[in-house]
């Protein structure tokens, strides 16, 4: 979550295009980074942040509505590129945030934003795009006239995104059949489930049955467990790892977590705990 945070289509190829697995170089399976806001950093300065820390990447905030979602600019797109060279660490994924407070499912300029994250990830080589649904942007399964207009928006910038080998990744409160739902009757390989195993943890779901239930419908994962350090808390990683082998996931996780004593510290032991659970 973005703090304000049955396959009816054939399973994708491991080299097609759309693949959710993005293989870490080598013999490494997974690709650990952070997202921007929990670095505490929106610009490009957060490079450096990942490269002091370690992380292989950054999830980068497209922006918001007061700065016109930044990363649509070609500019603010080139600092980024720049910064992630300079520092040796990739933009891993972009995150529309701004749709915590300015909902998918009722305000227009938000579908244009989603379109336009599109163009942004295809400018920064980036495959994903996460679309958060938290706040006043809320997905709730029992209101099912927003789940019906997120349904045809998604049917329309599906192929879009196709196209583009972007995926659109859902974070939201719903329960993995639910999302499966909105998967089906969307139909896209281009959208599918951006897990966040804190935030499943917390409205009570059991994740590992839903990682597996998900499966490679799995685009990304946010590793956080609410307020505690990861591995100090509730969630098991280690079947959550068992989970990921069972899909056969490769790809990213992206740090979300607390960090009570500090960025650097908290984060460089947040990513030793990650590395020592999911390596090759």
């Amino acid at each position: 979550m973005i703090s304000c945070a049955s396959f009816a289509v054939s399973a994708i190829a491991l080299n097609a295009p759309l693949s959710p697995i993005f293989a870490a170089p080598g013999e490494r399976r997974f690709k650990i980074g952070a997202c921007d806001w929990s670095l505490g950093k929106s610009d490009p300065s957060s490079m450096e942040i990942a490269r002091q820390i370690g992380l292989d990447g950054v999830e980068v905030n497209m922006g918001n509505a007061a700065n016109k979602m930044k990363l649509r600019q070609p500019t603010v797109q080139k600092a980024y590129l720049e910064a992630a060279k300079k520092n040796g660490v990739e933009i891993a994924s972009l995150a529309m945030a701004e749709t915590n407070s300015v909902p998918i499912f009722s305000e227009p300029q938000a579908a244009i934003w989603l379109l336009d994250s599109i163009d942004a990830c295809k400018a920064l080589g980036v495959k994903v795009v996460l679309l958060a649904m938290f706040g006043t942007g809320e997905l709730k399964a029992e209101d099912t006239a927003s789940v019906g207009r997120v349904v045809e928006l998604l049917k329309e910038i599906g192929p879009r995104a196709e196209k583009a080998g972007v995926i659109i990744g859902l974070e939201n409160y719903l329960s993995a059949i639910d999302n499966l739902k909105i998967l089906d009757k969307v139909g896209s390989p281009a959208v599918q489930v951006y897990y966040d195993v804190g935030n499943s943890t917390d409205k009570g779901y059991d994740i590992i049955k839903e990682i597996r239930l998900l499966g490679k419908r799995v685009c990304m994962f946010h590793a956080k467990d609410g307020g505690f350090m990861l591995g100090q808390g509730r969630v098991d990683f280690r079947a959550v790892r068992a989970a990921m082998d069972d899909i056969e996931y490769k790809g990213w996780i992206q740090i979300e977590a607390a960090a009570p004593k500090g960025i650097l510290d908290d984060y460089r032991a947040h990513l030793a705990f990650l590395r020592s659970h999911f390596s090759a």
